[in-house]
């Protein structure tokens, strides 16, 4: 039998890990700016990290905590009330590789989650055509 992903990291403890130094990196970092911005006209970054990491714990093949609440897991309709440009998308990226990094994640099954993360974050890109575009602020 195949491990999920979520197995795969190291289960929920090290998935909620995972998201918590993420979101810490967030708040500390510059390309976290539009990200704490977009997230505090929101509920704020304390229920995004729970958030977070309930659609990822489903998304990586663990209990779908996020469907469970909410019915669905479609990521298009979460964010669709969100102006999500190219360079957003790409800060994210950046500060969960850098999590992942930072957290001594890594190996063929870390490249799959970093590609299926990339695949979903350019599907939310909904604002702008260029990365580092700056007409929309």
């Amino acid at each position: 039998m195949t491990q999920s992903m979520l197995d795969q990291i190291g289960g929920e403890q090290s998935l909620k890990e995972l998201v918590e130094h993420f979101y810490d990196l967030v708040e500390e970092l510059p390309e976290g700016a539009q990200i704490r911005f977009l997230h505090m006209d929101g509920h704020g970054l304390a229920h995004t990290r729970t958030e977070q990491f309930d659609f990822l714990c489903g998304f990586f093949g663990g209990r779908s905590y996020y469907k469970e609440k909410h019915r669905h897991m479609d990521v298009k309709l979460i964010h669709e009330h969100i102006p999500i440009y190219p360079e957003d998308a790409e800060n994210w990226l950046k500060i969960m590789d850098m999590a992942l990094s930072d957290l001594n994640h890594d190996g063929p099954h870390i490249e799959r989650m970093r590609a299926a993360l990339r695949r979903v974050a350019m599907v939310l890109v909904n604002k702008g055509d260029v990365v580092g575009a700056n007409s929309r602020r």
